[in-house]
């Protein structure tokens, strides 16, 4: 019989021994197979001192990242015009082993640029000591100016092991040994050693699970809903006595910022957006009000935070928030509501493989179901198989891809599969559909230790041209979307979904991604939109002279019922609006350069938002998008006989009391035009390219190459 293995307990965690089991029946030395532990390092940033200054003011504005395996885990808020900042920040992070040390880096926040990296320093987890707080100071250095002084960063940290882990990690040891002691008293003594080896790669397979599992609580446990209603009495900073308010908010790594409202001190946003929320005890919202100035640095209004943990969920709080560091109140709306179906699992576990699961989520969106929870429209899973051929980021000649798949602004992240240029994945990712015009991307990154991930490639495939179950090969693209780069990747998708509540909701304001980077002046995107820009115009030019030709009268019928329609319409109004003069103050040539800048970014995205409308109706007409065509027939239809049936006396009078009361009946409400919301899901011809498929190269597909070896 075999002699139970002795359960080390390093760090209160289990460890496998295995003994060699000779001949005699004698056990040789334990070697150590496996520490399958988890840690929970809690972190508390202090503050930092005599940090380095990168603002012309001599001053800079500092924020702290923390990363382990190239992942930022942890992000702080921003101390903004100061040197000696003071953070006393709380982060709890998960450490599967201490091999990889944290890494601690401070930036200097600049807005609309890119932020100035000001040291980095890192913290080797194998020296702490478990279960005890530690004070620590880590001077920073920058790699490349290894004697220049950047300052201290002041942290506690305490190091704990896991022990719920533990318990799942000790029974599943337990039943692996119980199996693997059976079959030994049924084997020779001689075939012991293989099949105590058998234990230890089944119980490593088993904690392999159980760390997967672990990985899922890094996805978000509800939902914040945040409605950004008004500012009341804010700060006056411009020279006429008002501001150009907007609001920022971050949530740890999510952000949003509002639209800019001129020339007010009372501004009415009436935006509404969601945050992720990945703690379950909440998190607290950094909100920030700025001052827009055009060619220099936005002024700060204030600052007030929400803590999430003191509120309830499932219910609407109405929020009115001191501005701290300045005057004013903010007025928000926040409801904290559970999660959505979201999930990460590997290929063996399939939501809709299963055939109760797949019965109960298309019962869920059945055409019965249709007043039922109308932002749940769908439901989406899909399989990241694998990519072959992808570039190469590393000077090895190899790269550490990892796989982003991301539905608006839910963001889900693969695992990195180190040294490969032809990762296999193989997970399953789930997601609800609150907008099935909604597009899917995926984008493949190199992940890089000591600095931001590396583009691969991505793909971006609207939720309606999708065939459900179809393991398709797609050809990865360049950051624009415009044309590809190296490599493909394979993905399955499905997609269910109510097609009644994904009209409804095709008339309601689009969800808004809160992660998209700012348009900057470029010479190419702004000669893009003039020339879309002049093709919609040469549209009118030709109804303009179509209308012409009714004047001349080249068809006397046509000329002639012109002739009735202008006689109804002559009545007419000009309006002059008198613009006023440009502050007269004197810039600097920096300044004029910014605000030069600035204007040509303005009328760059004007050129884009006139040339898109005019494409999206131009679209809705071509059936690029057939669901939104045959919804505007069907909406058409409806309108004709509702005209029919009753009076358009009627109707417009029940519209107005309608629009009117709206106000009345829902304060908070947010203004939306049903006719707008529509067209923003028609795409314009650039988002056309961007969704259009590539066609991949044969010699990429895996079965080619396998007729060819066997050739």
């Amino acid at each position: 019989m075999l002699d139970s293995c002795k359960l080390k307990s390093a760090c209160n965690l289990p460890f496998i021994c295995n003994k060699k089991i000779n001949a005699a029946g004698t056990s040789n030395a334990e070697v150590p197979l496996a520490d399958p532990g988890m840690y929970q390092l809690d972190i508390t940033l202090r503050r930092g001192q005599s940090l380095a200054a990168r603002d012309r003011g001599g001053t800079s504005d500092p924020y702290v990242k923390f990363k382990i395996g190239g992942k930022e885990v942890f992000r702080s808020k921003i101390i903004h015009k100061n040197l000696n900042p003071v953070w006393e920040e709380k982060a709890c992070i998960l450490v599967d082993h201490l091999r990889e040390p944290l890494y601690i880096k401070v930036f200097d926040y600049d807005f609309g640029l890119q932020d100035d990296f000001m040291g980095s320093a890192f913290l080797d987890l194998t020296q702490l000591e478990l279960n005890r707080p530690t004070d620590v100071t880590l001077t920073l250095k920058d790699p490349h100016y290894p004697d220049h002084d950047l300052g201290i960063i002041l942290l506690s940290v305490i190091l704990t092991p896991k022990e719920g882990e533990s318990r799942d990690v000790t029974m599943l040891m337990r039943k692996s040994w119980k199996r693997s002691s059976k079959e030994l008293s049924e084997n020779e003594v001689g075939g012991s050693y293989f099949s105590v080896k058998s234990l230890f790669w089944r119980f490593q397979t088993q904690s392999l699970r159980l760390s997967d599992l672990h990985r899922k609580s890094h996805l978000w446990r509800g939902i914040v809903s945040i409605t950004l209603i008004e500012g009341r009495d804010l700060k006056a900073m411009d020279s006429n006595g008002l501001s150009d308010p907007y609001v920022k908010f971050r949530l740890g790594h999510q952000k949003y910022k509002s639209k800019i409202m001129p020339k007010t001190l009372n501004p009415q946003w009436r935006e509404q957006f969601d945050f992720h929320l990945y703690e379950e005890r909440g998190g607290i919202i950094d909100i920030t009000a700025w001052d827009k100035d055009a060619g220099k640095r936005d002024d700060f209004i204030g600052r007030c935070q929400v803590d999430l943990s003191a509120l309830s969920r499932e219910q609407t709080h109405k929020l009115e928030l001191q501005l701290e560091e300045g005057e004013g109140h903010l007025v928000l709306l926040v409801t904290l509501t559970a999660s959505a179906t979201v999930s990460i699992s590997d290929l063996s576990v399939n939501s809709l493989e299963d055939q109760k699961e797949r019965e109960e989520i298309l019962k869920r969106y059945s055409p019965l179901r249709i007043f039922h929870n109308l932002k749940d429209v769908g439901f989406l899973q899909v399989k990241v198989i694998r990519a072959e051929g992808l570039m190469a980021a590393d000077v090895t000649g190899k790269s550490d891809p990892f796989c982003v798949v991301e539905l608006n602004n839910d963001r889900l992240v693969t695992h990195t599969v180190y040294k490969n240029l032809n990762p296999e994945w193989n997970k399953v990712f789930t997601f609800n559909i609150k907008d099935i015009h909604s597009v899917l991307e995926v984008t493949v990154y190199d992940e890089d230790r000591d600095r931001s991930a590396d583009f691969l490639g991505k793909v971006a495939i609207p939720l309606l041209s999708i065939q459900n179950g179809e393991q398709k090969a797609y050809v990865l693209k360049n950051k624009q979307l415009t044309g590809p780069t190296k490599g493909v990747i394979y993905l399955e998708i499905d997609v269910i979904f109510n097609a009644v509540k994904a009209s409804l909701r095709t008339l309601i304001p689009k969800e808004q991604k809160y992660i998209e980077e700012e348009n900057r002046l470029s010479k190419q995107l702004l000669l893009r939109n003039f020339i879309r820009m002049k093709r919609c115009v040469m549209v009118l030019v030709n109804a303009a002279y179509y209308v012409n030709s009714c004047f001349d009268w080249d068809s006397p019928p046509r000329s002639l019922a012109a002739f009735v329609v202008v006689e109804d319409m002559l009545e007419d109004e000009e309006e002059e609006d008198d613009k006023d003069d440009k502050d007269s103050e004197k810039k600097g040539f920096i300044n004029k350069i910014y605000a030069i800048q600035e204007v040509c970014v303005s009328v760059q995205n004007i050129l884009d938002e006139v040339a898109s409308f005019g494409e999206r109706i131009k679209n809705t007409f071509n059936w690029t998008v057939p669901f939104l065509s045959w919804l505007a027939i069907v909406a058409l239809c409806v309108f004709t006989v509702i005209l029919y049936c009753i009076p358009l006396r009627y109707i417009v009078l029940v519209w107005g009391i309608n629009k009117f009361t709206k106000k009345l009946r829902s304060p908070y409400a947010i203004d939306n035009n049903e006719l707008l919301d529509f067209l923003s899901r028609v795409p314009s011809d650039v988002q056309v390219v961007q969704y259009q498929e590539l066609k991949p190269d044969p010699s990429h597909s895996p079965y080619k190459r396998k007729k060819n070896n066997l050739g």
